[in-house]
């Protein structure tokens, strides 16, 4: 695998560095559900946090994967479109989908093809870290959640775990994750708060690393819209 370094205002490397990030979870999409099976408690957990946030409201999901936030929740929402950019992800989501609340789609967070304020929640789980740029993601996100919408964002936040557990995201690193940001909790926050959300609610789950959930409101303040 090649990888580059994101340089602002290329084009092109930033198409190469999206085009790594997909080849990434196109390979590893049939296997994923199993890795996730280790934090199974954490995100029961996080099920019960979103279920009421998300109760008969229309939900977009960027970066699904393989879905598992999306069909957990889907019976409290009035529908969901739950999105990834690896159209194998997409695949291994479709592949027990039966709810007709549930639409899995294709396509790049940072370019979502929804109109302005379209939704009244949207979620984002496990993924900022992970992009390069996470920022431009979030305004995008903005962009199409309503003014008094919510956004839902848990992280991994490796820098806040262990001796072990930070040689395991190491190790992942070594493996091909591709791993752009490491925060503690608080930096994490920090980020959020230093991006255009007011953090609502927050609070760190136990998983193979600490998993920071947050609900975010947009702060006060016009939106821009890039």
């Amino acid at each position: 695998m090649i990888r580059v370094l994101w340089l602002d205002g290329s084009n092109f490397l930033g198409a190469i560095a999206t085009h790594e990030r997909k080849d990434f979870w196109d390979k590893n999409a049939g296997r994923y559900d199993r890795f996730m099976r280790n934090d199974r408690a954490a995100y029961e957990e996080m099920y019960g946090l979103i279920r009421p946030v998300v109760k008969a409201k229309t939900v977009l999901e960027v970066a699904t994967g393989t879905g598992l936030i999306a069909k957990s929740i889907v019976n409290a929402a009035a529908h969901i479109e739950a999105t990834d950019a690896s159209a194998k992800m997409i695949l291994e989501a479709k592949r027990d989908h039966q709810s007709a609340k549930l639409h899995f789609s294709v396509q790049d967070m940072f370019r979502l093809p929804y109109a302005q304020k379209s939704f009244e929640v949207v979620i984002v789980s496990n993924a900022l870290h992970i992009v390069p740029h996470p920022e431009k993601a979030l305004q995008e996100i903005r962009r199409v959640l309503k003014d008094d919408g919510v956004l839902i964002a848990p992280t991994f936040t490796h820098a806040g775990n262990s001796v072990s557990g930070k040689a395991k995201a190491l190790f992942m690193s070594l493996a091909g994750f591709p791993l752009h940001s490491r925060w503690t909790s608080e930096e994490y926050l920090r980020f959020l708060r230093q991006n255009g959300w007011a953090v609502q609610k927050s609070a760190v789950l136990k998983a193979s690393f600490p998993l920071t959930y947050a609900e975010c409101t947009k702060s006060e303040g016009p939106d821009v819209f890039l």
